[in-house]
């Protein structure tokens, strides 16, 4: 037998608002049981993993040692700005590749 990924985990501020923001990026919804505390996205018809998002003391302090890859359907520019306007921000921006933040500050890139 071998293992697959059940769920990806986020720490984070806010569970619920950080399971929104990735809902709303991925196309899904976030759990009808979700709370402040703890939250989780399933994937939207892909069968990927679940994302889990759990409330932490702490703030993110260092760069992710893993992150997403995202693939713009559209055009790249008007991905990147759909993202801003969920709560992204632009870290660097080398034009085939755009290096982005969520909410809380974790790392993800967007390309075409």
């Amino acid at each position: 037998m071998v293992s697959f990924v059940k769920s990806v985990t986020f720490d984070c501020r806010d569970a619920l608002e950080a399971a929104a923001f990735w809902a709303s990026a991925l196309g899904s919804n976030v759990d009808e049981d979700g709370t402040s505390d703890r939250a989780w996205v399933e994937p939207p018809g892909w069968g990927g993993p679940c994302l889990w998002f759990q409330r932490v003391p702490e703030a993110k302090s260092a760069k992710n040692r893993q992150h997403f890859d995202l693939r713009a359907v559209g055009d790249l520019g008007s991905e990147v700005e759909r993202l801003q306007r969920l709560g992204a921000t632009v870290v660097r921006d080398d034009e085939d590749l755009v290096v982005m933040a969520d909410p809380d500050g974790n790392e993800f890139c967007v390309e075409p």
